[in-house]
């Protein structure tokens, strides 16, 4: 019998392939159809699906809209009309008393959050993420970047190479070829303007392992 996990501002499952990977059995809920989305999927906003529904699941993720925390927040006021959600997810998640996990951007108010960095994990992608969960999530070293250079006729923060070129990586934005967000993301089922909102699934893929191990004693699962 598989953890059952609740992914709330799912997208189009890059993170739900990652807790997938790790054992659980995932739901998707976003306001938005997804019909790229690999699991069981409601279409429902999250905040009132989490209030009626959360309590039935072991764990819970949500990925709840990072413009109006992002970086560029402050040069684009338009991002600044997205909802803040952080605050309000954080109180429905800690009401179902069960084990969460929010993520974001760096920027976004979480508490106490963890870092995660695709080329720590052996990504394509730098793509830094913060988390913030109310289970102990032991994190790697951050593995440090080498110098970039942007490769002639890319777009700004997109297709970028280490110094010794012979490592391709890319980074948040919406001007990379398919193929090669792709590779970076370790993502085969998304198009190109999926693969610019997701995390990689070896995120949650790491994360989930450590929850898995965190919650079967306590749960009876087998």
């Amino acid at each position: 019998m598989k953890p059952r996990l609740l992914d709330l501002f799912c997208g189009a499952g890059g993170a739900a392939v990652g807790y997938d990977r790790a054992g659980f059995e995932v739901v998707g809920v976003d306001f938005k159809p997804q019909p790229h989305y690999p699991f069981e999927f409601h279409q429902a906003d999250a905040l009132e699906y989490c209030a009626l529904h959360g309590a039935e699941y072991d764990v819970i993720h949500a990925s709840p809209p990072c413009q109006a925390y992002s970086r560029l927040a402050y040069k684009r006021p338009e991002l600044r009309a997205y909802p803040a959600l952080i605050i309000p997810i954080r109180q429905a998640l800690r009401a179902t008393k069960q084990t969460y996990v929010i993520e974001n951007v760096q920027e976004a108010p979480l508490e106490s959050p963890f870092i995660l960095c695709g080329y720590t994990l052996g990504l394509r992608v730098y793509r830094h993420r913060a988390f913030e969960s109310n289970v102990l999530i032991l994190t790697p070293s951050h593995r440090p970047h080498r110098e970039r250079i942007k490769q002639p006729g890319q777009g700004h923060n997109m297709a970028l190479y280490v110094k010794d070129m012979t490592k391709m990586v890319t980074v948040a934005g919406h001007t990379f070829s398919l193929p090669v967000g792709r590779a970076a993301m370790g993502i085969d089922w998304m198009n190109r303007a999926e693969i610019a909102q997701a995390i990689p699934p070896a995120y949650t893929e790491y994360i989930g392992r450590q929850l898995m191990a965190a919650i079967i004693p306590f749960k009876g699962i087998t």
